[in-house]
Formats: structure tokens, sequence, C-alpha cells
């Protein structure tokens, strides 16, 4: 299977709509090799900034040029943007909602070896409190391409959870990308499995096996966090009468918690929920640290059962 990284596919885009757009600026964190975004200050140095590490400070600039009418694409990883710029981020540039684009890379385990300090586990949860804020989290580099693109059309703050792994390529160039809708890439009557980013192409893999056993799962990529689709998520319950919900996130605050949200004011189901457990992560290779915190295809089945298994009284 075709795969890209999501850093990859975001840098591509940045350059594509560098040369499209002057209003657009950029700036980085001293990062810009990790998160692409130096793809676009090779070829407009004029309006990239490196300001160092020096996270809140680039989101007050990106405040300003903000006001001044450009369209700020700021760059960090995950942890740092949510926990070092999260202030001026809160109360500059969502508090205005001003049009700032910000990018969170090496979300989730992907920035694997750096330890507990560097994952960014926690990031849904942040920025999806935040008023004025919208959260997107792309499963694939054709995804990510295109939700860079979109929140263009969005006049205010978007976070972009990024990640540094490679994912298997889901979609063709055709695929209509619309914020604030999930899409259903399965149909399936049993149960459904609600996923953002790399668990999107796991659930699709447990869905094939789960459907050997004769069950048969709805599978929906809920690329946008908030505003979440709570017509899709009313719908897949009253369909299957079940929800699984799959992220590489904290179980708490993220997809689950915008789901089940929902679910209890609209229409309550049975549901489980597949994410990274209440603790503190480990440094070490990336395909181990996502077996060894539960983000796997076979986390999902076992999830799946569990949850079948309760639908039916058992």
């Amino acid at each position: 299977m075709k795969k890209k990284g999501i850093r990859d596919a975001y840098g591509e885009a940045l350059l594509k709509l560098g040369g499209e757009r002057e209003d657009i600026v950029v700036l980085d964190a001293d990062v810009s090799g990790s998160t692409k975004s130096a793809l676009f200050g090779g070829k407009f140095p004029e309006r990239f900034f490196n300001v160092g590490i020096s996270e809140a400070n680039m989101a007050g600039m990106a405040a300003g040029m903000a006001l001044m009418g450009k369209i700020p694409f700021i760059n960090t990883f995950a942890v740092f943007m949510m926990l070092r710029a999260g202030d001026p981020i809160r109360s500059l540039i969502a508090y205005q909602k001003l049009n700032v684009k910000i990018c969170g890379a090496y979300s989730g385990l992907s920035d694997s070896y750096d330890g507990a300090s560097h994952h960014g586990n926690k990031d849904i949860a942040f920025f999806r409190t935040i008023p004025n804020m919208t959260v997107i989290c792309p499963c694939d580099g054709v995804e990510t391409e295109k939700a860079v693109r979109e929140c263009l059309n969005i006049e205010g703050p978007v976070y972009l959870r990024l990640s540094r792994a490679e994912m298997p390529i889901i979609f063709d160039e055709n695929y209509q990308f619309q914020i604030g809708k999930g899409a259903v890439l399965r149909e399936g009557k049993d149960i459904s499995i609600v996923a953002t980013g790399l668990m999107v192409h796991k659930a699709l893999e447990a869905a094939e096996i789960l459907e050997k056993e004769g069950i048969n799962a709805k599978v929906v990529n809920m690329h946008t966090i908030k505003p979440i689709d709570r017509k899709l998520i009313i719908d897949c319950a009253k369909d299957t009468g079940a929800i699984v919900t799959a992220e590489e996130h904290s179980i708490y605050g993220g997809l689950y918690g915008a789901v089940t949200e929902v679910l209890a004011g609209e229409c309550p189901v049975i549901s489980g929920r597949v994410g990274i457990e209440d603790t503190f992560t480990e440094s070490g290779d990336y395909d181990n640290l996502l077996q060894k915190y539960g983000l796997s295809t076979e986390k999902i089945i076992y999830e799946v059962r569990e949850v079948i298994n309760k639908k039916k009284g058992e």
C-alpha cells in the first residue's frame, strides 16, 4: 500500500499555496526542517520567519500579522503549540477570532524517541475547548493537502493536527474534503467505528477482519473534531446502535469525548473507545509504541467485540 508522510504532504501544500497567495506568511519555532515549513521558507524567504525556540512569541507575532491582513501559518510540535504557545493562542488569536492557521506537527506518539516531553497526545482536548477554534486531524497525504487548502476558506483560527508518520493513502485526488463533515468509508449495520488521523486506516483493517467473523462494521473518518459532524454521529447511532471511537490521543477530551457528548444529548447508545490510557508515555520505536499503548488494529477489534457483546446483553 502506498504511503506518504503527513508532514511532507503539509509542506508541499503550503509551498503550493505560497505561490498562489501573497498574503500567506509562515512562522516556525526553529523546527522548520521537521515541520517541513522549510519548503516554503526556501521559496519565499521574505515571507518566512524563524522565531527561534520562542513559541509564545511566534503566536503573538502571528496575531499582529493577522491584524495587518496577512494569513499566518505558525509551526512547531503539537505538544509545544499547546503548552508553550497556548496562552497567546487563546488570549490573542482565538479571543479576537484572528485568521491564524495553527499547525501542530509530530502529534500523538509520532515523535517517538523523544518520549513523554515531546508526545502530543492531549492537544485535541486543549484546542477543542477554545472558542472560535476549528480542529482538523487528517488521515492521509491527500486529505492533508486538501485540509491545508480548505482551511483558508475559514475566517478565523484553525488547528491542523499533523503527524510525522507516513500513513497509507486512502483517498484519490477526486476526494471531496469538507470541514465539519465526516465521511463514511465503509457501510455497516452492526456497529460504527468512528476514527480520526492514523487510526482511520487501522479501523478499515479491523472492519475487514471483523467481517469474516460476521460483524458488519461501518467505518467513519471524522477528520474534523470541531465542529463535529453531529448529524453523522446521530445517524450512526440510530443505524447501528453502538459506536467505538479510535484516536491517537488520550482517552480524555479528544474524539471519544466529542462523540459521546453528542450521543449523551441526542441518541445514547453503548460506546467504546480506543486511545492512550491515562499515563505518561515513553520513548521508543513508533510502531512498538503504538502497540504498547493499544493503538492497533487488534485493539479496535477487541473493543468492537466487547461493545457488540454489551449490545447483545451478554
